[in-house]
């Protein structure tokens, strides 16, 4: 039918089965044939026939706008198989932790799947010491970790630095204090990460130097489910700058307390990848894209919600593995 339908509107818009006929190279019974077929089809008349004159029915105007809107979506449907064609055809694997995916991926994998519509993004997880194999191994292309990585044939791209922050209810009786200092913290009711992950070892590695024993009340990995439980429990937690955004913060009623000393908690998140791998045109152009996205160390990320520090303190005795 959809064959007929663009027949059909050949003949409207030439206003003459004969020059219809000339322009679609038919004989001009064979395209009354394939009118009269398509009104068999639709059971109803689309022309009133005076003598050689063609007048369109109501039914046929209608007919004429559906076979224009047919014809304009096959042509997006024909261009679009022929970009499908002729761009290279790619599968890009992405590793990351858990927080990194949550944090960091969404607005880098969003920026690459509007440049390459077409390509098939994969995405693993795992923790640091994981990825770094993944991408050593070829099982990713690239990967995105929350530490510097200093291995033999790995390429590491720094991004951005990140740090804690004390995050509380609004109405929390430390919301309104201007300067907070570790001391505020001591005996604390506090939802923390679980043992093991990078951020609760920065915390416990900062809490040991200043000799804070907060009254811990949950241990969690899910960043979503912190946010949710603070007002709840009305309770605080140390979340990275990387995840508090305004709009989390005002949804969820919380607000967000600078403390020098959680500076000490920076840690810089790489780009990675093997140098060696056969990357695709696809891969090298994220690289490229990610990595010139991040330097300018002055601006905000807005849809990352991340601001680039500068030359920030590192831990001692740091470690890259959880």
């Amino acid at each position: 039918m959809i064959e007929d339908l663009d027949v059909f509107a050949v003949v409207v818009e030439q206003s003459s089965l004969n020059q219809a006929s000339r322009l679609l190279n038919l004989s001009q019974p064979a395209l009354s044939r394939k009118i009269a077929k398509l009104e068999s089809q639709l059971g109803v008349a689309l022309f009133n026939r005076n003598g050689k004159r063609l007048e369109l029915t109501a039914i046929g105007r209608l007919t004429y706008t559906f076979a224009l809107e047919q014809r304009q979506q096959q042509l997006r449907f024909l261009q679009s198989l022929n970009r499908y064609k002729s761009e290279e055809q790619t599968t890009v694997t992405f590793g990351a932790s858990l927080t990194t995916l949550q944090t960091t991926m969404p607005p880098l994998v969003r920026s690459f799947t509007e440049k390459h519509p077409y390509a098939e993004v994969k995405l693993i997880t795992g923790k640091t010491h994981e990825i770094v194999n993944d991408i050593r191994d070829k099982r990713a292309d690239i990967g995105i970790v929350a530490s510097s990585i200093h291995e033999s044939g790995l390429v590491c791209a720094p991004l951005f630095d990140d740090h804690l922050e004390l995050v509380l209810p609004k109405s929390h009786i430390l919301a309104s204090k201007k300067q907070p200092d570790m001391q505020d913290l001591q005996g604390l009711p506090m939802i923390m990460f679980s043992k093991g992950t990078w951020y609760r070892k920065l915390i416990d590695d900062v809490f040991h130097r200043y000799m804070i024993m907060p009254d811990l009340r949950m241990e969690i990995d899910s960043f979503e489910a912190i946010v949710r439980l603070l007002p709840i429990c009305m309770a605080a937690a140390l979340l990275p700058r990387s995840y508090i955004g305004e709009q989390l913060l005002s949804s969820n009623e919380l607000v967000s307390l600078h403390i020098p000393e959680l500076e000490q908690t920076r840690r810089t998140t790489c780009l990675i990848y093997n140098e060696a791998a056969e990357l695709g045109s696809a891969a090298r152009q994220w690289i490229a894209d990610t990595t010139a996205r991040f330097d300018d160390s002055s601006r905000m990320i807005k849809d990352a919600n991340i601001r680039v520090a500068d030359t920030p303190p590192r831990l001692e005795n740091e470690e890259w593995s959880p």
